[in-house]
């Protein structure tokens, strides 16, 4: 058995974007990969697709602000798979709200779904990294959180506690085998990018190219390959650490 064959990974926000892609790339390395996402019936679909070219891979409901329902979720795929040992959370929303009209219900849903949501997510795996002495935590951050952006203090402030608490873990765990990194993208051409300029939120995605030194907007692919790297033993010595993959936005 190859090791990645042995270690369980699981990806929230699975069901589509750079949480799809992520679970793809992680199948495709071997490891049994488990897709959690709000939208079940969309990672049932992705899941499939996966056991159907010989993959092993689940998918399990869960909204990340409801620990019961993660609790449930991870109790499924260790029934299924064994101790959880990769996390990639990639779950997240984005909204754009002037300064003036963010009231606190929003603040308090963007915070709670990507920072608390986040720390929902990781906790509860831990225990079975510090029994394996081996694991790695991968958090999806934003560029937005190191350059800011209009009309968004809400959601980058959120990317910003991910920062912090991947670095904060990163101390914690780094002496039991365990790394943790975040990756922050720029503008990645997603559903949730494609449906923010649809709202007139964004301004045509085309419209970034010309200012991204490797002229093209980035994909999926390009956040799952630094990943899967992330994941495996070649990154042993990587934690703590942003890594930028983000076509050259200079921070």
């Amino acid at each position: 058995m190859s090791s990645s064959a042995s270690r369980v990974a699981v990806v929230t926000g699975a069901a589509s974007g750079i949480g799809l892609s992520v679970a793809t790339h992680l199948a495709e390395e071997g490891y049994p990969v488990a897709l959690l996402d709000r939208d079940l019936e969309g990672a049932e679909k992705a899941a499939a697709a996966l056991r159907a070219e010989g993959k092993d891979a689940l998918a399990a409901e869960a909204d990340v602000t409801d620990r019961a329902a993660l609790d449930k979720a991870y109790g499924a795929v260790r029934d299924r798979f064994g101790p959880i040992t990769i996390i990639v959370t990639s779950a997240g929303i984005e909204a754009f709200d002037p300064i003036a009209e963010i009231t606190p219900e929003k603040w308090d849903r963007i915070i709670g779904v990507n920072l608390t949501g986040t720390f929902n997510s990781i906790q509860p795996v831990v225990p079975d990294m510090l029994a394996a002495k081996w694991g790695r935590i991968i958090t999806i951050s934003s560029v937005s959180a190191q350059t800011g952006a209009p009309n968004m203090a809400h959601y980058a402030a959120s990317k910003g506690g991910v920062m912090a608490l991947t670095k904060a873990l990163s101390h914690d765990l780094a002496p039991e085998g365990i790394t943790v990194n975040t990756i922050p993208p720029s503008i990645v051409d997603t559903p949730m990018a494609r449906s923010a300029v649809e709202r007139g939120d964004f301004p045509g995605l085309e419209a970034l190219i010309p200012i991204t030194p490797v002229r093209r907007l980035g994909t999926p692919d390009d956040i799952a390959a630094a990943c899967a790297f992330l994941c495996s033993d070649k990154a042993s010595f990587i934690t703590g650490q942003t890594i930028g993959v983000n076509g050259g936005w200079y921070m």
